[in-house]
């Protein structure tokens, strides 16, 4: 998947790292604490999914900013994303594919990883 299958929800790797890029892109990671030790993007926020109704207020963008959510693959990112905006937190994003297609498209030096076993490893 390199383009985002609902254009309302969600931001292609591409995308959100061009407005990284400009900075008018706040990135919020809501993965657990164990995957973003193992891999993250530089200058993500780490929120887990699990904490985004209790942490809500630490998500602040700057005036132009847009807040996009990563997660693995997406999912946890969408959920993340619908959770902040029925919050009160406006157009929040999510990026389609999440960290493992940022690292197949955007950026190779971010490390691929599996969590079959609930304990994230890098893989290949």
């Amino acid at each position: 998947m390199s383009q985002p299958i609902n254009p309302e929800m969600e931001l292609s790797p591409q995308q959100a790292k061009q407005l990284m890029s400009e900075g008018k892109l706040l990135l919020i990671d809501c993965r657990t604490p164990a995957e973003f030790e193992l891999v993250h993007v530089a200058g993500a926020q780490l929120l887990p999914l699990d904490q985004v109704e209790s942490r809500h207020d630490e998500v602040e963008p700057a005036a132009g900013q847009t807040v996009a959510v990563m997660c693995h693959h997406g999912v946890r990112s969408l959920k993340a994303a619908y959770a902040l905006r029925a919050l009160g937190h406006g157009k929040v994003m999510s990026v389609a594919g999440g960290i493992d297609l940022w690292s197949l498209q955007v950026d190779k030096s971010v490390g691929r990883y599996e969590r079959s076993t609930g304990v994230p490893r890098f893989v290949g």
